[in-house]
């Protein structure tokens, strides 16, 4: 995992950086080895400072956008980030500024030690230790996962791990900020303890999620993926409110604005 200098986001945005977009993306397509086109020539620009929830039906395509900001995977067309476009020369510097919490945290935890595993990121820059220790506690205590500091990494839960994993990004301090599935396996309260703590960090912030109340609560601007097209972009309360093209999308209203109740 990499990570971003000692520097917070906002002396990064003072700098200049607001001037560019956190994420321009042109023409983008891509196609899986067995043919399957998974994205389909998308146009994308996220203002630096935007949260942007990403949603649409399984198989939409969002993951597999996702995994092209900080270039896991490289299709045709360009991905800028900040100004600077993904690709082989830039990758070191692309994954500082892009923090990405994958959907299944086992593809993100590989040290046998939790504060091991939220530290090798921070470390990987040479921090001093006293920053170091900082961050990882102030990242874990973020999603209450403080306690587990000593705690290894394969006796976790699965919603514990992921914690864990969102940590280890939230302790990078990055330009960007990138969650598939975030609420995947928290439990309410832990749900709510990230939803606070995601409106209080500001930055660039882009979710991919089929928990539509929380993107209707957290992000400003929605945007739809169906069969790897972009089909809807706009303020979130208007997309996530239109029953007639949510339903057309296969989605249903959040409850708090309107939808069907999930349940006591």
């Amino acid at each position: 995992m990499s990570c971003s200098s000692s520097a917070s986001r906002s002396d990064r945005f003072s700098s200049g950086a607001e001037a560019r977009p956190a994420v321009r993306v042109t023409g983008l397509s891509y196609a899986y080895g067995d043919g399957t086109e998974a994205l389909r020539g998308l146009d994308l620009e996220i203002a630096v400072g935007e949260r942007v929830g990403l949603v649409g039906p399984n198989g939409a395509g969002k993951t597999t956008f996702l995994l092209h900001l900080n270039g896991v995977l490289r299709g045709r067309g360009t991905v800028r980030i900040l100004g600077r476009e993904v690709g082989r020369d830039s990758m070191r510097e692309i994954r500082r500024d892009v923090g990405l919490v994958f959907q299944d945290p086992d593809d993100q935890l590989f040290l046998p030690r939790v504060f091991d595993d939220v530290a090798f990121g921070p470390l990987s820059l040479g921090l001093p230790e006293e920053e170091v220790e900082q961050r990882v506690r102030e990242s874990l205590a973020s999603v209450d996962m403080e306690a587990a500091a000593s705690r290894s990494t394969l006796h976790l839960s699965e919603g514990e791990k992921k914690r864990v994993a969102i940590a280890a990004v939230l302790a990078c301090d990055p330009s960007i900020l990138v969650f598939d599935e975030p609420t995947a396996n928290l439990d309410p309260r832990q749900r709510r303890s990230l939803l606070e703590w995601l409106e209080a960090a500001g930055g660039t912030q882009i979710v991919a999620s089929h928990d539509l109340d929380f993107v209707a609560e957290l992000a400003t601007r929605v945007v739809v993926l169906n069969e790897g097209r972009i089909v809807g972009d706009g303020r979130a309360r208007d997309i996530l409110g239109d029953a007639g093209r949510m339903e057309a999308w296969g989605l249903e209203r959040p409850a708090l604005l309107g939808g069907r109740e999930t349940g006591a």
